[in-house]
């Protein structure tokens, strides 16, 4: 009998149990709205689930045809690469941020050049038979030069001979030697003034007179007086001033960017709140090897000489605008050996680093071609000390498939359990311990407020 009732008295107290827990747990009025509220947080994108660096702003397809799948502001924390830094340290860095922006980018490339010699207009004067110069006119490069000017006086026995050899013909009544011996003059170089002069007066001429062709100046002089030249000497080049070039150098990852035509604007430095607008004449086929620039090149006409070769110039080259594109300020790039990044700022002091594809470069703007959404915001000032403190090179290393790089250190190698033994052998001196990493962040580096 008492056991009959123990069973029944236990079966009583299981149902009072049972159903004071079912209401403890039942939900109120209202309740069921809230928990339905707070089991739907924040999706902040999506991303390829065979490649988290492919990431929209939508639900889609991967490259791979998979559905991409969204990542939520509770899980940012957990990812690789992701870090956090103290709001007082970002404060002192000076980190300001700004959003990507969507819009067209126009093609504008700034750059530098030099003003030169219109090569159209250069001038060498070379001899053709070998002697000496006695008299020499000009005596520097830069020196004015007028056309029909005496340029230089030379002597040279093939030429005296051959005067010689056209005074005897001159004399016979050979038609046939005359106009071979002429012609022989000519091929010489002797101008037809000489000639009639001497068919006129009967008497050879010692030195023979070289005069200018063309007005300019002196851009290259290779002789002085009582040199021995031959044809191959370079006596001197003479160049106008009046039109002048200047050759811009482009960066290689613009040269895609610029093409004949183009409208370009000039300013120099001497010369402030004044420009020179033209064109593109001439894009040279193969890049500068020692620079790694390719040269454009400008014409302009130069009244008064205001331009002189070997001057800077800054130069603007304006070409066709893109569609609407992601761009940033080109800032906010970070270039390294792997790729080029930016450092993304997500709020309450946690930053990621993120690779971009780049595209066209417009001013201090930059296109970016993959690896952003339109509502990211970027950080644009100090991104490279954050680049540094939260070791981000180590932040791509955890990424890898296996997702565990081990523990690293300030320069990002690994710091097993054999490291970290090593360590512990230093002696009583307890600033080497490593064992400690409560107060560190993604990088292993210390970023407390106090740093």
């Amino acid at each position: 009998m008492n056991k009959r009732l123990l069973l029944g008295a236990a079966f009583l107290a299981t149902i009072v149990v049972g159903f004071l827990a079912g209401r403890g747990f039942a939900p109120g009025p209202g309740d069921g709205a809230s928990q339905q509220a707070g089991a739907e947080p924040e999706i902040l994108y999506w991303v390829a689930p065979m490649d988290p660096n492919y990431r929209r702003d939508e639900p889609g397809k991967s490259p791979m045809g998979m559905d991409l799948v969204p990542v939520y502001a509770d899980d940012v924390d957990g990812q690789p690469g992701v870090v956090s830094i103290d709001p007082t340290v970002v404060s002192n860095l000076g980190v300001r941020t700004a959003r990507v922006q969507v819009g067209p980018l126009p093609r504008v490339i700034e750059t530098v050049g030099y003003v030169g010699y219109d090569e159209d207009t250069l001038r060498h004067v070379h001899t053709r038979v070998e002697g000496w110069i006695e008299v020499l006119s000009t005596s520097a490069v830069g020196d004015t030069i007028e056309a029909g000017q005496l340029l230089f006086e030379l002597y040279s026995p093939t030429l005296v001979n051959a005067q010689q050899e056209y005074l005897a013909a001159l004399s016979s009544n050979n038609a046939s030697l005359r106009t071979a011996s002429r012609e022989r003059l000519v091929a010489l170089g002797v101008s037809d003034t000489d000639i009639s002069r001497l068919e006129s007066e009967r008497t050879v001429e010692q030195r023979l007179r070289v005069f200018a062709d063309n007005s300019g100046v002196v851009a290259e002089l290779g002789v002085r007086e009582g040199i021995y030249v031959t044809p191959a000497t370079d006596i001197l080049a003479i160049a106008e001033i009046d039109r002048v070039w200047v050759i811009a150098e482009v960066f290689e990852r613009q040269a895609a960017q610029v093409s004949g035509g183009q409208h370009a604007e000039v300013a120099f430095d001497h010369l402030p709140g004044q420009s020179w607008h033209g064109v593109v004449d001439h894009v040279y086929p193969e890049l500068d090897p020692v620079t790694r620039t390719l040269r454009v090149r400008l014409r302009f006409d130069n009244p008064g000489v205001v331009l002189r070769p070997n001057m800077f110039a800054r130069v603007t080259i304006r070409g066709d605008g893109t569609g609407d594109v992601l761009h940033v300020p080109r800032e906010a790039i970070v270039r390294g050996g792997r790729g080029d990044r930016v450092v993304v700022a997500l709020g309450d002091g946690r930053f990621r680093a993120q690779p971009v594809t780049v595209g066209v470069e417009s001013g201090n703007r930059v296109a970016i071609l993959d690896g952003l959404g339109s509502s990211d915001r970027i950080v644009v000032s100090g991104q490279f000390l954050i680049d540094s403190e939260s070791n981000i090179e180590s932040a791509f290393g955890r990424m890898g498939p296996d997702g565990d790089s081990g523990r690293m250190d300030h320069g990002g190698h690994e710091m097993g359990d054999d490291a970290e033994s090593d360590h512990g052998d230093h002696g009583d001196n307890g600033d080497h311990d490593m064992s400690d990493h409560s107060d560190m962040d993604h990088s292993g580096h210390d970023m407390d407020a106090t740093r």
